[in-house]
């Protein structure tokens, strides 16, 4: 059992703040664990032992690291098509511009909604500006989903669609450049 306290969730932080910069055991500490933390007793110690840092040090900085919103958890992701999430659908909707970002807020804290994001519409043929991932384990539940999104929207609402997943080609999140890898 892991006697070695893990960091805590902190606070959600916009995505317009500033960047913030990283320091080089910051970024040392990212590229070792970007993959996932080591399926450990002690994930911590092993990831320390890797870094030459004590377990310490490890959970000191992941936590100030969540806590400056440079990181924004540290749990398990489970992979929901093995959970039986098949249908996965990018619901896109045209919302009124003026009431996007207030309703892109609370459109996000519905439960289902895995991903919101607001972003540009290239007219004319792509009017959308308010995009919201959603999973279920049938096409009909991703539409009951997409009717709570649109009774959330009410008049605001011009007109919607939903992308549906076909295949993975590639699923991971953003990769830091391993310090002082050719790449950088």
């Amino acid at each position: 059992m892991n006697t070695a306290k893990p960091p805590s969730a902190a606070s959600t932080r916009s995505h317009t703040e500033a960047p913030a910069g990283l320091s080089d055991l910051e970024r040392h500490l990212i590229a070792a664990t970007q993959a996932g933390l080591p399926l450990t007793p002690h994930p911590y110690q092993q990831v320390a032992a890797e870094l030459g840092l004590s377990e310490a040090e490890v959970i000191h900085t992941l936590q100030a690291m969540l806590d400056r919103g440079l990181i924004r958890r540290i749990g398990a992701v489970p992979n929901h098509y093995r959970l039986g999430y098949t249908a996965n659908g990018m619901s896109v909707w045209d919302v009124d511009d003026a009431l996007v970002d207030e309703l892109g807020e609370r459109v996000g804290q519905l439960p289902f909604v895995s991903h919101c994001y607001r972003r540009p519409r290239r007219l004319p043929v792509w009017p959308y500006n308010l995009f919201a991932m959603v999973h279920g384990h049938t096409r009909e539940e991703v539409e009951q989903q997409a009717q709570q999104i649109a009774a959330v929207l009410g008049s605001a609402l011009r007109q919607r669609d939903i992308l549906y997943s076909t295949q993975i080609l590639k699923k991971t999140g953003l990769r830091l450049r391993k310090p002082g890898s050719a790449q950088e």
